[in-house]
Formats: C-alpha cells, sequence, structure tokens
C-alpha cells in the first residue's frame, strides 16, 4: 500500500506538472488579450522614448491589442527600470533597456533598487546607435578641434539624459581623455536636455543620434562628430572622434543599445512570442526605413543572444567607470 501511495502522488505531482504547462501554453497562446504596456526610463522625445513608440505601434498592428508607452523618468533611468522590475510577471508590462539601465548604472549607483541581471528576462536585443557630439547652432565651433580650441581655459557644460547614461560616460570619457574643464548638467532624458542645447543653456551633448538627429536636420544643432568607430552613413560628412586626430581620442568609441525586457518570472513561452514578434517587426520595412534614417543598426535575435550581450555589457561598462572614477552614493 505504501508503494501505490508513492506512485499515487507522483503520479498526481506529473499530472499537476502537465497541467500547469498546458495552462501556460494556453495562455501564451491567447497573449495578449488586453493593453500590453513598455516602461520607457526617460522623458518623452528622446531616442528610448522613439524606439519604444516604433516597436509599440508594429506590435498593436501585428496582435490588434494596444501597446502603449509609459514615460517613468528619473534617477537616470534607474527609477523606471525599478519600477518595471517589481511590475506583475505576466506579460503586460515589458520594459525598454538600454545601455544604461543593464550596462552603466548597475556600475555607478552603490545602492540600486534593482538587479539587472536576476530582475529581469531578456527579450530581444533591438538596435545599437553611435552618440554624436553636438553643439548649438550659435556655437562658433565646427569641428572638434575648434571647440577644443575655445574650450581652453574655460569651463564648459556638457548636458546628458541623466547620470549614468552612456551620454553621460561619453561625456566623461571626452573630459578625461581631453583634459578639458567640463562640468556635467543631467537631465531627466534627451526629450528635456536637447531643447536646453538649442537654448544655449549648456555647451555640448553627446546625445543619441536618434534623438538628435531631427534638430541636426533643422539646423538648430550641428554635429562635430560621431562616437562610432566608423562614420555613420545617415551623417556620412561627420567624422569619428578618432579621425580628428586629436591627441587622446585615438579608438575612441562609444554606443548605445536597446533592447527590450521583462520582469523575472515571466512565462518562457511568453517571452518566446514577443520575442517572434518583435524580431517580425523590426525586420519589417517600416522599422527598417526608421532605424537607417535615425543611423541605428538593427541586430534582433533570440532572448539567450541578448542575455550574453547584456553580460559582456556589464563586465565592460564596470571597468569604463572604474576609470573614470564616475560613482553615485
Amino acid at each position: 500500500m505504501k508503494t501505490f501511495g508513492r506512485l499515487l502522488a507522483a503520479a498526481t505531482v506529473f499530472a499537476t506538472g502537465l497541467g500547469l504547462a498546458s495552462q501556460a501554453s494556453a495562455q501564451a497562446d491567447d497573449y495578449p488579450t488586453k493593453r500590453v504596456t513598455i516602461i520607457v526610463p526617460y522623458s518623452a522625445g528622446g531616442a528610448t522614448d522613439v524606439l519604444a513608440r516604433q516597436v509599440a505601434q508594429g506590435l498593436t498592428e501585428k496582435w490588434g491589442e494596444t501597446v502603449t508607452v509609459e514615460n517613468r523618468p528619473g534617477a537616470g533611468a534607474t527609477l523606471g527600470t525599478a519600477q518595471a522590475a517589481r511590475a506583475r510577471p505576466d506579460g503586460y508590462t515589458l520594459f525598454m533597456g538600454q545601455v544604461s539601465s543593464h550596462g552603466i548604472a548597475p556600475a555607478v549607483y552603490a545602492n540600486l533598487q534593482y538587479k539587472a541581471k536576476e530582475d529581469f528576462e531578456p527579450i530581444v536585443w533591438i538596435t545599437e546607435i553611435p552618440n554624436v557630439m553636438v553643439v548649438p547652432e550659435a556655437s562658433k565651433a565646427t569641428t572638434v578641434q575648434e571647440f577644443m580650441d575655445q574650450a581652453k581655459g574655460k569651463n564648459v557644460s556638457f548636458g546628458s539624459s541623466g547620470t549614468g547614461s552612456s551620454i553621460h560616460l561619453s561625456g566623461e570619457m571626452f573630459k578625461a581623455r581631453t583634459g578639458l574643464d567640463m562640468t556635467h548638467v543631467p537631465y531627466r532624458g534627451s526629450g528635456e536636455a536637447v531643447p536646453a542645447l538649442v537654448s544655449g543653456n549648456i555647451d555640448v551633448m553627446f546625445d543619441n543620434l536618434p534623438s538628435a538627429m531631427p534638430q541636426i536636420k533643422a539646423g538648430t544643432i550641428r554635429a562635430l562628430a560621431v562616437t562610432s568607430a566608423e562614420r555613420d552613413p545617415s551623417l556620412p560628412d561627420v567624422p569619428t572622434l578618432s579621425e580628428t586626430g586629436i591627441e587622446g581620442l585615438e579608438g575612441f568609441e562609444a554606443k548605445s543599445w536597446f533592447g527590450l525586457l521583462a520582469p523575472a518570472g515571466t512565462d518562457k513561452a511568453i517571452v518566446d512570442k514577443v520575442n517572434a514578434s518583435v524580431n517580425e517587426v523590426i525586420s519589417g520595412e517600416t522599422f527598417q526605413t526608421y532605424a537607417k534614417n535615425n543611423g541605428a543598426t538593427v541586430v534582433g535575435g533570440s532572448p539567450e543572444k541578448f542575455g550574453e550581450f547584456i553580460d559582456a555589457e556589464l563586465d565592460k561598462w564596470a571597468k569604463v567607470v572604474s576609470d573614470a572614477g564616475v560613482r553615485v552614493e
């Protein structure tokens, strides 16, 4: 009887497991059945926000359910990231991660309210982009060398989308390599920082290319250089920082990247479904055109590929932050 009891118990556990697996599979097949929210940890108008809205529109059209973007800026993207980490892991709250939230911030902030690896499920790596060194249209500098000459002996301000962002770290790297006296002025996203640059409240910025591009095209700000290893096709006449020949800028490279994540514990079947859907959206003509016009390289791929990339980014930026001596208590 004891043996029969054990067998019955084992069979019950097995059947329960099959039932749960079947239920999860059915939920993934039906997903989504209501509105899905993508949290963006920056204000509206910046590169992360613009990209998230492109993806949200594509998913809305594919799924027939509304996908919205919710901006939760503050604390160098860490506020919105922490809120996303605490969201219910049911697939209806997703997060647009970037190099700041899942590369730089864990090295910069001493008391981060989330764990980049443990609190999230990677879904898909979407794009990577260079940053671009830009000055107001009223600036007399038309090259990086002219900017350097005009800045020597002065204290110049550089803006960013927040402490610990790639925009901030690009400025810190430029400052360290050139020896210029530069003061960091953080904003709550590029959507706030770029207007400050246009109005002349700050002297320079190393913005993500997509958020800077509209103002570059409008002529309200001027691109001096890109931070990638090669020139960007969308700005073919703008040199790389490494190309300028300025001592200390040899090999200068800093890129931003963006990818979709879910709170830890989200069912893998849902993660895989979102992954497949996003890969389809970003391979479509609409998104490809957006990427080309904004200097973004489309990546895509599996959740595993994105997870491995995040691991490498955490290691890379920990060293960069340590070398730059940037730390927020």
